[in-house]
């Protein structure tokens, strides 16, 4: 029996031990098994980190090349969708343009190649920041107030009279908060002219009467500026009969200065007026070029007086150059006409 005892108690005892060893085996595994998974975990979200930030940043990357690529396709984005609002009742323009010899630039308005220049005015270092006014004129159909609109800067329109290819013209007006008109008026070489265009040779009833159809057809009409008219702002009679309708009308007047010999100043000053003019022409050329040196001038002459008004006409490279220039108007503060009286 002690035999048997002795041998049981040798068995249980290297039981224990095996038992031991397998459990320390398994403990050892165990452990490195978890140890590896956990070091394998940190390594793969380190790596799976690293893959999703360089995705990131290819995403950046390609957001900020997509951002640099519009930023140098916006102005022509702006540039294609003013063009294309500018085709719109091409037809009613083109058969305007042939009825009254009105072409890209605005030669038409002035007689010879040469710009009247600005009235003498001296240098004026006011408190406020220079103000500057751009006046639209030959407004006539809705491309151009659309097309105008779209800059979505303070520009005062100049609507023509309503005719036989324009003849909404005052229902356009009539929704627009300031408008002028810009009145047809006697030049010395044009004849491809407006109907019911003022003569020089014209009486007071008449110039009057045309004055209070011009008031029926444009109600919030203030301001009125003359289209074409260097024979008719020459004359100094007809100049007195003009002020005089206005006056009735509560109408004021702007001097387009189609002509360097104006009498306008000298009517003005018989009135007690102020004289209110152009001081530049911005498309007398076509080219865009052209028209931003213009607008570069228009800018520096009212820093140097105080303030400026510069006439252009609703063509796609006027408005293309207007939009492309407005850098330049935070220089100056971009008013409507009327706040310059």
């Amino acid at each position: 029996m002690p035999r048997k005892k002795k041998a049981a108690s040798k068995k249980e005892s290297r039981f224990l031990i095996n038992s031991v060893w397998i459990l320390a085996v398994t403990a050892v595994l165990l452990g490195s098994f978890i140890a590896g998974y956990y070091v394998g975990y940190d390594s793969a979200k380190k790596d799976i980190s690293q893959k999703a930030k360089a995705k990131e940043d290819k995403k950046l990357s390609m957001l900020k090349k997509l951002e640099e690529e519009s930023g140098k396709s916006r102005d022509l984005d702006i540039s294609n969708r003013l063009k294309e609002v500018l085709k719109k009742d091409s037809k009613a323009v083109v058969k305007e343009q042939e009825s009254v010899g009105e072409y890209e630039d605005a030669s038409h308005e002035v007689d010879g190649d040469v710009l009247p220049k600005p009235p003498k005015r001296e240098a004026i270092k006011e408190g406020h920041k220079p103000m500057l006014a751009i006046i639209i004129d030959d407004v006539s159909v809705r491309s151009h107030v659309n097309a105008i609109k779209s800059l979505n800067l303070p520009i005062t329109m100049s609507f023509l009279p309503p005719s036989k290819y324009r003849p909404n013209s005052h229902n356009l007006a009539s929704k627009e908060s300031f408008y002028m008109v810009h009145l047809p008026m006697e030049a010395q070489n044009f004849t491809k002219e407006e109907p019911f265009t003022l003569k020089v040779d014209d009486s007071q009833e008449l110039i009057t009467q045309r004055v209070a159809e011009i008031k029926k057809l444009f109600p919030n009409v203030k301001h009125i500026n003359n289209h074409t008219g260097s024979k008719f702002t020459s004359d100094e009679s007809a100049v007195k009969k003009l002020v005089y309708a206005l006056n009735k009308a509560n109408i004021e007047f702007i001097d387009s200065r189609t002509i360097g010999s104006t009498k306008v100043p000298a009517v003005m000053k018989s009135y007690g007026k102020k004289y209110v003019s152009r001081d530049i022409f911005l498309d007398h050329e076509f080219d865009k070029n052209y028209v931003k040196g213009q607008i570069k001038k228009a800018v520096e002459f009212a820093k140097e007086h105080g303030s400026a008004i510069a006439i252009g006409h609703p063509h796609s490279n006027t408005i293309l150059a207007i939009n492309e220039s407005k850098k330049l108007f935070d220089e100056v503060e971009l008013v409507l006409v009327d706040r310059l009286y």
